[in-house]
């Protein structure tokens, strides 16, 4: 238990930025003491343990409860996009594998002269996205437009879309749709 104890003050004390000397100091524990509680030499009294966590602050139930780490991944090498578009089209989807995933957050390539297909698509939902290189022809329903790099969009997808690159160089797009559609 005191090493339970221990290690989650000392991991909430460092997510906080605090270090042992100014928590001590703040909550009137003597360092050597604050030092052998997080060391789990020492199991605090519950006395003492409301009195350090009022210095950072935060209550005991709210201690013991609190997830101090985060159990999903959180970093994405480029080898752990999933290529989810098809034919030429990629969609390097972010977090492919995350059960919990509310949105889809993608990095999409259009090489010269491709599309989304001729069908126009259309979902439930939200989309948005910003052109990063070349340019892209984006039809939302009765209207289109050709973005460069730099401009954005934000539409309903229940909206038919079609995207299409008429260039000759090409085009890389950030996208976000929301629900996480799986693919």
């Amino acid at each position: 238990m005191a090493d339970d104890v221990g290690a989650r003050l000392r991991a909430l004390r460092t997510l906080r930025g605090i270090s042992q000397r100014e928590l001590a100091k703040r909550c009137g524990v003597t360092h050597s003491s604050l030092s052998l509680i997080e060391q789990g030499k020492v199991s605090p009294s519950v006395s003492s343990l409301s009195k350090i966590l009022a210095a950072i602050p935060m209550s005991i139930g709210d201690f013991f409860t609190m997830e101090l780490e985060n159990t999903a991944k959180v970093f994405y090498g480029e080898e752990e996009l999933t290529n989810v578009g098809s034919g030429e089209v990629v969609f390097k989807l972010v977090g492919a594998k995350r059960q919990d995933r509310n949105l889809s957050f993608m990095i999409e390539t259009y090489p010269p002269v491709s599309d989304t297909g001729r069908e126009m698509i259309t979902h439930q939902g939200e989309e948005a996205g910003v052109v990063i290189e070349g340019e892209i022809e984006i039809t939302i329903g009765s209207d289109t437009r050709v973005l460069k790099a730099g401009e954005a969009y934000y539409f309903d997808t229940n909206v038919p879309h079609r995207f299409r690159n008429i260039g000759e160089v090409e085009c890389r797009l950030v996208s976000c749709a929301t629900p996480a559609r799986m693919f």
